[in-house]
Formats: structure tokens, C-alpha cells, sequence
């Protein structure tokens, strides 16, 4: 079936396949495994892996494989979201991952080989919500990780100065980024803080 799918190209699609660790009926339907669709797209060129990080286990994160797959494949996709696991919700939030997903294309340079996609869906709260909580959130995201002196950790590195590196890599956590933020979005004629809360209160 997949063969037949991918044998018509078009202009302008990226060919990807999407696994799950999830079994069929679990969640919603899964038509492959991450091994079985690795090796898929590792086989037939033209078409790349798809990362959810949604759908692996909760010790296993997305952030680890881009680097490791970009070896081998000269792009990826990325479908990002919050995995179902008690909450059940999906709207992209500001997590240790998703700042993780974005320092890994960062510090690699990857700009150009990962492609980015974001899924949001909850019935129980705003739909204008689910969307600027997602899209603002992984503009955040991203901001955090350019932000970052890569050239300086990476000069650590290569003059093996692990104590340096670490010191930094702490330091810069409690820099203030959320003034970075509101900068930007006052650049971009958009709210700061809350302020787009109301805009959306008002829409809703």
C-alpha cells in the first residue's frame, strides 16, 4: 500500500511516514511501528521519517533522534505536540522537550533539514487558545534556542573545557529571556505578557 501511495510525487510535498509506538486501537489507529517505518524511508528515497513526539514511550524523547537521524537522512519532518497521557489535551506547551527539540536544531544547524508542523486539539477549551498557546509557545521555543552562545559552549567543548561549558550551560537558564520575548512581540505589533488573553477572550 505504501509502495503505491508514494509512487505519485508532487511538486512542493515532502513524503513522510509517521510511526507509534501505540498498538492498533490504542488511541487511534497505528499503521506502523517506528522500526518498521525507519527502515521504510531509509529504503526508499524520497520519502523521510516524520517524528511525533506524541507517540513514544515517556522515557524516550524526540530531541535525542534528531541529531542521530540527520546523519543518515538529509531532512525530517516534526509533528509537535503533547503526548496523550493523562491529561488527553495535545496543545503544544513550553516544556523541557520542546526547548530540547529546538536547542538540538539549533546547535546543529538544521534549520533548513527539519521541517516543522504543529497538532493541537482539546474539545474543552478555546480553539483560538489551542492555536496562539501552540504556535506562541514553539516561537518561544525557538527563540530560547537561538538565544543560546552556541559558538562559545562549542569552543569549550573543543578546548576541553567541560567546567566552563557546564558553568554556562547554567548561567543560562536564569537569563531573562521573557524580556527577549516581549521585545519580539512588540516588534511584531502583538501583545505582550497576558495582553493577547483578553484579544482572545474578546473573540471567543
Amino acid at each position: 500500500s505504501l509502495d503505491k501511495i508514494f509512487a505519485v510525487r508532487y511538486d512542493n510535498v515532502i513524503d513522510t511516514v509517521e510511526s507509534k509506538v501505540f498498538a492498533v486501537g490504542v488511541e487511534s489507529y497505528t499503521v506502523g511501528s517506528n522500526e518498521f517505518y525507519m527502515s521504510y524511508a531509509a529504503s526508499h528515497p524520497g520519502v523521510y521519517n516524520l517524528l511525533d513526539n506524541g507517540h513514544y514511550h515517556p522515557t524516550e524523547v524526540v530531541s535525542d533522534k534528531i541529531p542521530a537521524m540527520l546523519v543518515f537522512s538529509d531532512k525530517i519532518a516534526l509533528h509537535i505536540t503533547r503526548p496523550i497521557r493523562w491529561d488527553s489535551d495535545h496543545v503544544v506547551i513550553l516544556d523541557d522537550e520542546l526547548k530540547a527539540i529546538t536547542t538540538e536544531i539549533n546547535r546543529g544547524g538544521f534549520y533548513d533539514r527539519v521541517h516543522i508542523g504543529l497538532d493541537f486539539f482539546d474539545g474543552s477549551i478555546n480553539r483560538i487558545a489551542c492555536w496562539a498557546i501552540g504556535a506562541r509557545n514553539m516561537q518561544k521555543a525557538l527563540l530560547w534556542a537561538a538565544l543560546e552562545p552556541v559558538a562559545m559552549l562549542q569552543k569549550f567543548e573543543a578546548d576541553g573545557d567541560f567546567t566552563s561549558r557546564l558553568a554556562y550551560l547554567e548561567e543560562i537558564k536564569t537569563l531573562p529571556f521573557g524580556a527577549v520575548w516581549d521585545h519580539y512581540c512588540d516588534m511584531q505589533n502583538v501583545p505582550t505578557g497576558d495582553g493577547w488573553i483578553k484579544e482572545m477572550k474578546k473573540y471567543e
